[in-house]
């Protein structure tokens, strides 16, 4: 709740305001009441009809006034929740951006996206009903026992035994409720995560019939969602007609004490007995605002925990200046690494040297190929060992300036939603129509793009669904060709090229090469067979590092993938 508040304070006058017009509403009610008991005893007893209209028009009046109030409280409560909302929800936006990939390896994208529109909808949610209901309730109870007890003071223990009674079963709530819907946010975040899953690779699940498996999957999650609401509903279900019951109770008892009552006091009753239905009313909506609390408390703590997450990659307080000349290299120094919460090492003892040109790095499945990829951008630091960038350890560079001389392209496709030139100036938003055209050139996209009928101003649909496989890793291609980088990092993307256009591709990276750092990734020898230097990996390990016919000779994991994939011949 901390967090709540800390972002209240933030908006103090508003939420100020809007208490002044609270506590000028709850006034207004308690005085109808008040002004009822005069007109029935003073003006329909006494037969007083200027009596009965002066009452009448103070409570026309004041129930104006109520109105006007109730208004202005409206306004300013739902101002401040939304701005509350939107103020949160730009923190969690900004706290992820300085996540490194270890840090979402613990957050899924699922539970982010929970946490940024489920849990700040349940803070949203309490702050407009703390400004609606909390405030006004006991400003209201307050308000009508103090009321009951200056006109019928014989009524004071009915009032102890009904605040006693409805105190008890509200914390009885809080105690029980704030559990389980701690519980419930974390079913909620799984049925995300099954949805999230099922759309992305609705493709995969129709193609092998998976459909009556994944219905089963979600209708399990759906149910514990189900199961977590009914259970966190049970006591609250239970509270209000509790709390109902005892106000009941206590009206039958007014009524016992108050027999005795002279007849020309019938309106006062009457007031002690709407005074108790407000008290009620307040209590009732102290019991619901409770409810809410309990999420926005168990919603506030998961929104906490994001927000305290210490980013697991830092830039140093002295970051040294990063420069990948043409003469320098990068070197790995007896690199360790897990990746976070893995028992075992993804990578051992790693240490080589890549200088300028086009290096591949081959291996099978498994080997740790993209991890070793992953951590030259720094995406990861190694858990021992120093990976040294123009000789300086990436530890002691800001991940950030590192990031503004590599261009990365991964193994899974990124096609944002957008136009073809769009997608192209994420590598460079500078940069000009020429450069686009030349990196489209280079990357061989400019053949399908000029065929196409907007050419560079066509729209793609989220994910890229309106280009085949091979244009969209031509596309992430160019882009990265459109940053010039120094480092250039190809994580196996070129598997869905036809053979003619993935060499003439080959032959641009190769070019390239002379003015910087390729490093091209494949699990296919043809791909990497013309690079100045080849690092093959296995299970981890550097088991081999030469040219392709040095590879041949003395590298037996090299021997097997090119005996696979090529011939028997490895001399060929």
């Amino acid at each position: 709740m901390k967090l709540i508040f800390s972002m209240l304070c933030k908006h103090f006058f508003l939420f100020c305001a809007g208490i002044l017009f609270l506590a000028g509403e709850a006034a207004c009610d308690l005085f109808q009441p008040a002004l009822m008991s005069h007109i029935v005893d003073d003006g329909v007893k006494q037969g007083n009809p200027h009596i009965i209209l002066f009452f009448g028009l103070f409570m026309l009046a004041t129930a104006a006034v109520g109105a006007a109030c109730a208004v202005m409280r409206s306004i300013l409560s739902a101002t401040a929740s939304q701005l509350v909302a939107k103020e949160l929800r730009s923190l969690l936006y900004r706290k992820i951006q300085t996540f490194s990939f270890a840090n979402m390896d613990r957050f899924p994208p699922a539970a982010l996206l929970t946490r940024m529109t489920n849990d700040v909808t349940q803070i949203q949610r309490f702050i407009n009903g703390l400004m609606r209901i909390l405030v006004k309730a006991p400003f209201t109870c307050i308000g009508a026992v103090f009321m009951i007890v200056t006109r019928t003071p014989q009524l004071t223990p009915v009032l102890v035994g009904i605040l006693s009674g409805c105190i008890v079963l509200t914390i009885a709530n809080m105690v029980y409720g704030f559990p389980r819907y701690q519980r419930m946010q974390q079913c909620l975040d799984r049925l995300n995560r099954v949805s999230q899953q099922f759309l992305n690779n609705i493709r995969v699940v129709k193609a092998f019939g998976r459909e009556k498996e994944e219905e089963d999957r979600f209708g399990s999650s759906a149910d514990a969602l189900a199961q977590a609401g009914i259970q966190a509903q049970h006591i609250s279900a239970a509270v209000t007609p509790m709390i109902h019951l005892i106000v009941n109770l206590g009206i039958i008892a007014l009524f016992l004490l108050s027999r005795n009552e002279s007849p020309n006091h019938v309106g006062r009753i009457m007031a002690s007995v709407t005074y108790l239905t407000q008290m009620t009313f307040s209590l009732n909506m102290v019991s619901s605002i409770f409810n809410t609390m309990a999420r926005a408390s168990a919603s506030a703590a998961r929104i906490q925990e994001i927000l305290t997450e210490q980013p697991a990659m830092k830039s140093p307080w002295n970051p040294l200046p990063v420069s990948l000349d043409q003469k320098e290299q990068i070197e790995f120094q007896d690199v360790t690494f897990f990746y976070p919460g893995a028992e075992s090492a993804v990578l051992h003892h790693i240490s080589f040297s890549i200088g300028p040109g086009l290096t591949g790095i081959i291996g099978p499945t498994g080997s740790g190929k993209s991890t070793l990829a992953r951590l030259l951008p720094r995406f990861y630091d190694p858990e021992s060992g120093h990976i040294f960038i123009g000789g300086v350890d990436a530890r002691e560079q800001n991940p950030s300036a590192l990031r503004q001389m590599v261009g990365f392209v991964p193994q899974q496709a990124a096609i944002f939603s957008g136009t073809i030139r769009e997608n192209l100036l994420w590598g460079n938003p500078d940069a000009s129509e020429e450069a686009i055209q030349k990196a489209a050139q280079m990357a061989c996209a400019d053949r399908f793009i000029e065929a196409l009928p907007e050419k560079y101003d066509t729209r793609l649909g989220q994910g890229g669904v309106n280009l085949s496989g091979g244009q969209k890793q031509r596309l992430c291609i160019a882009r990265a060709f459109l940053r010039q980088p120094r480092l250039f990092i190809l994580d196996d993307c070129t598997s869905a090229l036809d053979a003619a256009t993935e060499a003439a591709v080959l032959n641009n990276l190769t070019s390239y090469g002379k003015q910087g750092i390729v490093i091209l990734i494949s699990q296919r020898v043809p791909a990497v067979m013309g690079a100045g230097q080849i690092l093959c990996l296995e299970k981890g390990q550097l088991c081999g590092q030469g040219t392709h016919q040095e590879l041949l000779k003395h590298c037996e994991v090299y021997q097997e993938i090119y005996h696979s994939q090529i011939g028997d011949d490895v001399h060929g």
